[in-house]
C-alpha cells in the first residue's frame, strides 16, 4: 500500500513576464548588409540624427538600465567598417549602435525548472528566518534559453515571502579568465592523454600561475625536447583551444539586485540556450562554501555539460566538462565529497540514474547504472530533479519520472551516506503530480525540480509546472523518512 506523505502547496506562484527584456546585438552576418545599414546613418543630416536618437531614447531607455551605454558598447562593434578618418559626432556614433541593436524578451515561451539554495547573505534578518536564492531558466525567442535569480525569505515556521523582482535585466560583464583553476587546466589536457610526467612540467612551467596562453606555449616546447610527442599535439592543443574558449567569468556590480541578474549564452557550445542549472551550496573538506552549478549547453545541434561557480551569486566563473562521462543531460553535484571524491548524479543513456565519482571538478570518466526505469510513473525515464540532499538517514535524491502521455512527476529515492550506489528507500508513488491547475502549459502534464533544500525539518521544494509557472511546496521531512522506510 503507498506511503503517505503530505504536500503543501505554498500560496506562491509566479510566472513568465514577457516585458522583461534585454539588449543583444543584432550585426548581420553579411558584411556587405553592415556596411550599407552604416552607409544610410552617415548619409543622415546631424539634425536628423538627433531627432532620431531621441526618438529611440525616449521609446526605449525607460525599459533599461544603462541604455545608452550598450548602444554604444554595440558601436564598438561595428566601429572597423567606418571609413578611416571620418570623424563622427557622439551621437551618430550611439544611433549607429542602436541599428545593431536589438530588444529580446528572455521569458517570452517559458520561466520555469528552478533550484533552491541559500542566499550567501544572511543579514539583517529577524531571528530564524533564512533569505534563499532561486535559479530559474528563463526561455524567449527561438527556444533560446538562460538563467535568471530570484530571492526570498523563510521566516521561522517556512513560510515563504518572495521579494519583488525589477522590471529590468542586466546580463554580466564578460571577461577571459585570465589565470583559470589549476585543476582545469589539468583536466583538459589529460583528456588528450598526456603523460603525467610531462604534464606536471606543462603546468608548472616559469613558475608562475598557469595560463592557457603558458600551457600552450609549453607544450610546443615539449614537443620540440619529445619529437614522441608530436602525435598527441593536436588533441592536446584542440583540448586548450576549447578550454579557452568555454570558460569565462562574468561580473556584476554589487548594487545589481538579484532579480536583475541573467546568465545569457556568451560561448559557441551555449549559443543556443543554457539550459537547467542545478545550483548546489557544497562545502569542501576545509569547510570553504563555494556554489557550483552545472548545466547543459545546447549549441542548436549537440550538448555540453559546463559548470558555474560562484561565492556571492556577482562573481561567476564558467568552465567546460571534460571526460568520457560527461553526456546527455541533468548532472547534479553532491554538496560535499564522498570518500574524499566528488560526486554527482546523472543520466547516461537518457533514461537511467548514474552514479560519478571523480577527483577533479571538470573531468568524469566512469559512471555506474544505480537505477533503471521500474515503477509505472518512471517507465519511460528517470533523471534527478537536483543534487542529492544530506539527512541523518541517507541522501534524499529528487527525482523525475516520465509515464504514461510523458506526465512528468516527482518521485523520491534514499541513498546510503557512505555508499550511494545503494538505495535504501524508495516511494511507491511520486511525491509530487501536476493538479488540474498545474497540468496546462507550453508543456502540458509536467512538474520538474532542479533542487530543493532541507530546512526546520521541512523539504523546501521549488517546482515548475508545464512550462508556464513556479512554486513552492513543503514537504515534513521526519514522515518523508518514515515513508521512505516503510
Amino acid at each position: 500500500m503507498p506511503n503517505f506523505v503530505p504536500v503543501s502547496r505554498k500560496p506562491i506562484d509566479f510566472r513568465a513576464d514577457i516585458t522583461r527584456v534585454i539588449l543583444k546585438p543584432f550585426v548581420p552576418s553579411s558584411e556587405e548588409r553592415i556596411r550599407k545599414i552604416i552607409d544610410r546613418v552617415l548619409s543622415l543630416s546631424e539634425d536628423t540624427v538627433e531627432q532620431w536618437l531621441d526618438r529611440v531614447i525616449g521609446e526605449f531607455a525607460h525599459r533599461h538600465n544603462h541604455f545608452q551605454k550598450v548602444l554604444q558598447e554595440n558601436y564598438q562593434r561595428v566601429a572597423h567598417y567606418i571609413p578611416k578618418g571620418k570623424k563622427l559626432s557622439d551621437k551618430r556614433k550611439t544611433l549607429i549602435g542602436a541599428y545593431f541593436t536589438h530588444e529580446y524578451s528572455v521569458e517570452a515561451a517559458a520561466l520555469f525548472n528552478p533550484s533552491i539554495v541559500p542566499h550567501p547573505n544572511q543579514r539583517d534578518l529577524p531571528a530564524g528566518h533564512e533569505r534563499f536564492i532561486l535559479s530559474l531558466r528563463a526561455t524567449g525567442e527561438g527556444h533560446i534559453s538562460s538563467i535568471e535569480f530570484r530571492s526570498g525569505v523563510l521566516d521561522a515556521q517556512n513560510e515563504v515571502s518572495m521579494e519583488t523582482p525589477t522590471p529590468f535585466l542586466l546580463p554580466g560583464e564578460v571577461q577571459p579568465l585570465r589565470t583559470p583553476a589549476l585543476d582545469f587546466l589539468r583536466a583538459a589536457l589529460e583528456a588528450s592523454s598526456l603523460p603525467k610526467g610531462i604534464l606536471k612540467q606543462v603546468l608548472q612551467a616559469n613558475g608562475k600561475p598557469a595560463s592557457v596562453d603558458s600551457v600552450r606555449k609549453a607544450l610546443q616546447h615539449q614537443t620540440r625536447v619529445h619529437p614522441e610527442l608530436r602525435a598527441l599535439l593536436p588533441d592536446m592543443l584542440e583540448q586548450l583551444d576549447r578550454a579557452e574558449r568555454e570558460s569565462f567569468a562574468l561580473t556584476y556590480a554589487n548594487d545589481v539586485p538579484v532579480s536583475e541578474r541573467i546568465i545569457f549564452p556568451v560561448s559557441s557550445e551555449e549559443r543556443n540556450g543554457i539550459e537547467d542549472a542545478r545550483f548546489v551550496q557544497f562545502t569542501d573538506d576545509n569547510g570553504d562554501v563555494v556554489y557550483y552549478a552545472p548545466y547543459t549547453a545546447y549549441d542548436g545541434k549537440q550538448i555540453n555539460m559546463k559548470l558555474l561557480q560562484t561565492k556571492d551569486f556577482l562573481h561567476f566563473e564558467v568552465y567546460p566538462l571534460f571526460g568520457q562521462a560527461i553526456r546527455n543531460k541533468g548532472m547534479a553535484l553532491f554538496p560535499e565529497k564522498i570518500n574524499g571524491k566528488y560526486a554527482a548524479i546523472s543520466r547516461q543513456d537518457g533514461e537511467s540514474l548514474f552514479l560519478m565519482y571523480s577527483d577533479s571538478l571538470f573531468r568524469w570518466e566512469e559512471a555506474e547504472v544505480i537505477r533503471i526505469p521500474e515503477l509505472p510513473w518512471e517507465v519511460v525515464q528517470i533523471g534527478n530533479c537536483g543534487s542529492p540532499i544530506k539527512t541523518e538517514e541517507g541522501w534524499l535524491l529528487l527525482t523525475h519520472g516520465v509515464g504514461p502521455l510523458r506526465k512528468y512527476v516527482i518521485g523520491v529515492y534514499l541513498l546510503d551516506l557512505h555508499d550511494p550506489s545503494k538505495i535504501i528507500g524508495a516511494l511507491d508513488e511520486p511525491i509530487l503530480s501536476p493538479n488540474e491547475k498545474e497540468r496546462e502549459g507550453y508543456v502540458p502534464n509536467v512538474v520538474y525540480s532542479c533542487g530543493g533544500m532541507v530546512r526546520q525539518n521541512e523539504l523546501i521544494l521549488p517546482y515548475a509546472y508545464s512550462d508556464v509557472g513556479t512554486g513552492i511546496a513543503t514537504i515534513p521531512l521526519p514522515q518523508l523518512l518514515r515513508a521512505l522506510q516503510a
